[in-house]
């Protein structure tokens, strides 16, 4: 509990333009970790602009007003820096650690890549994207969860892979580039986040210098999920050695409170060397090398999902015990201690992951940018606390009923994916 009495309260401003400034202080350390967030991902592109968010995070660090691409890899390779970014449904962001005292090189040098870049190097990196979309293609560990979400949300944007079409990366234009940019990189749509040894009002100085003149309403539309279609089935033929599979459906969104019940039934079920899917289908019956749930939260909605990669000898049998184990937790049959070892897992995660700037720079960065509620240590602790068996019961029979249940799979033969689907969700495989 030390680690939680030594936090101090965040320190929030908004600047003239709309953009806020967030940091939390810590004491012992000589880092500070910065993340310059945008409140636009994936779900906000049409169909025809679908993975530009995700080619201008590239491009960002291909060239800026004032820094060339090597005068940015030099710069904080210099620092000792590390400087790295991310899109994803509903966020981009572009993050860095360095010694507190290159701070304000950091920030200046970052601000110019997010809000100034050349877009002169498009053709170049239009060929890395177009290479990291193939990978991905070739990945059926990481194709199976793009496929899930088309499963579970349909035409919806939340449905389509964060990376793109390589048809639209093929053909997208510069000016294109520019203008979607310029729409979404604006105002309250930006979050500056650092943690560490930094001091606030120091750290608005000099991001307000850097936007001064900084105008423009945000263009973002966001299609918002008004309701969830039907379970949806999704196969991938593929000659590999293993069936990749995706058990999935909506989850929870941001500000649901069941989503403490959420995550601690995700611990329960494979979220942990400890979970019934893990302990069942890879120690026990060694029918699997990779086994665990997820969990992601949207605004309005979110999905949950189990993913298991086995043989085809072995694929009817696990899904038969996931089915079991999830009708087992949904009717209410937690074992002795299984509900206390999961809130303690949970608290030790989130208690040791305080130890790094960048997770809190994240942490803080993550919850402005969503709009989301700004939960602190203490209250999620109490909150994970006050979950009870029924709580967990309940999430499970809402989340992972067999008849919300979409399937995604990558593997040889249909024929035997489908029949063992039928094992988690048999209305599903007779439709499909």
């Amino acid at each position: 509990m030390d680690t939680i009495r030594a936090m101090r309260e965040p320190e929030i401003t908004t600047l003239p333009g709309g953009e806020r400034v967030a940091t939390e202080p810590l004491r012992g350390v000589r880092s500070v970790a910065l993340g310059l967030w945008i409140a636009t991902g994936s779900r906000d592109e049409p169909p025809s602009r679908a993975g530009v968010s995700h080619f201008i995070e590239h491009l960002l660090f291909k060239g800026s007003s004032r820094y060339s691409a090597q005068d940015i890899a030099e710069l904080f390779d210099a620092m000792g820096g590390e400087l790295n970014a991310a899109t994803s449904r509903e966020t981009t962001v572009v993050y860095t650690r360095v010694p507190d005292d290159r701070v304000e090189q950091a920030l200046d040098a970052m601000s110019d890549m997010v809000f100034a870049p050349s877009f002169d190097d498009v053709d170049s990196e239009r060929e890395v994207v177009l290479e990291e979309i193939a990978m991905v293609d070739d990945n059926p560990q990481d194709l199976v969860h793009d496929l899930a979400a088309e499963a579970v949300f349909g035409q919806h944007p939340l449905g389509r892979p964060v990376i793109g079409s390589a048809d639209v990366i093929a053909g997208v234009s510069p000016r294109a580039l520019r203008s979607y940019h310029g729409g979404g990189y604006v105002g309250s749509n930006v979050v500056l986040a650092a943690s560490g040894h930094v001091a606030h009002d120091r750290l608005v100085e000099l991001f307000a210098a850097q936007r001064t003149g900084a105008n423009g309403a945000s263009r973002v539309r966001r299609s918002l999920l008004r309701r969830a279609p039907s379970p949806g089935y999704r196969f991938l033929r593929r000659k590999t050695e293993q069936y990749h599979v995706v058990l999935a459906g909506p989850g929870v969104a941001r500000d649901d409170e069941r989503r403490y019940a959420a995550s601690l039934l995700d611990a329960i079920l494979g979220g942990s060397a400890s979970s019934r899917l893990f302990q069942e289908i890879r120690e026990k019956r060694g029918m699997a090398y990779s086994v665990y749930t997820y969990g992601s939260q949207y605004a309005e909605t979110g999905q949950v999902g189990i993913y298991v990669g086995t043989r085809e000898d072995n694929l009817d049998e696990c899904l038969s015990v996931t089915a079991a184990e999830l009708r087992d937790v949904a009717a209410g049959n937690l074992r002795p201690g299984e509900l206390a070892r999961a809130k303690e897992n949970l608290e030790g995660r989130l208690l040791l992951s305080l130890e790094s700037t960048s997770n809190r720079m994240t942490r803080l960065g993550k919850a402005l940018v969503t709009d989301a509620e700004l939960v602190s240590v203490e209250e999620t602790i109490r909150r994970l606390k006050a979950v009870s068996e029924e709580d967990v019961a309940e999430a499970a029979s809402a989340f992972f009923a067999p008849e919300r249940l979409s399937a995604a799979g990558i593997g040889p033969r249909e024929g035997r994916f489908r029949a063992a689907i039928a094992r988690a969700n048999p209305a599903l495989a007779e439709r499909a």
